[in-house]
């Protein structure tokens, strides 16, 4: 756990300030304690990423909001979509190969 001055200490160019309008716009998310927020590796992380959106690629500070959002929708689908799949290996040999056959005619996965 860490707190804010020190995950702002990570970055060169990342003021204290700037982080902290991330977390109170919502965009980093990280615990709040009695003395102040405590960012857990994940936020670390998080942070690591608008860093990446600001600096590297010069994304837009009204677009990272958008930017996020698809991103958090996306990692939650591929939790669901991992979900999916271990139920589907617990299912019999014909029941597995039943759903891969209808994937396969259905959505394209052997199109070119």
């Amino acid at each position: 756990m860490m707190r804010i001055t020190a995950v702002a200490a990570l970055f060169t160019d990342l003021p204290e300030a700037e982080l902290t309008l991330w977390v109170e716009r919502g965009w980093v998310r990280p615990e709040q304690a009695d003395a102040g927020w405590v960012f857990e590796e994940i936020d670390v992380a998080r942070v690591r990423l608008i860093h990446d959106l600001r600096r590297a690629m010069m994304v837009q500070e009204e677009t990272i909001p958008l930017v996020l959002s698809l991103l958090d929708q996306m990692y939650a689908f591929r939790g669901r979509l991992r979900s999916v799949l271990r139920a589907l290996e617990g299912q019999p040999e014909p029941i597995r190969q039943a759903v891969l056959e209808a994937l396969s005619n259905n959505d394209g996965l052997n199109r070119a």
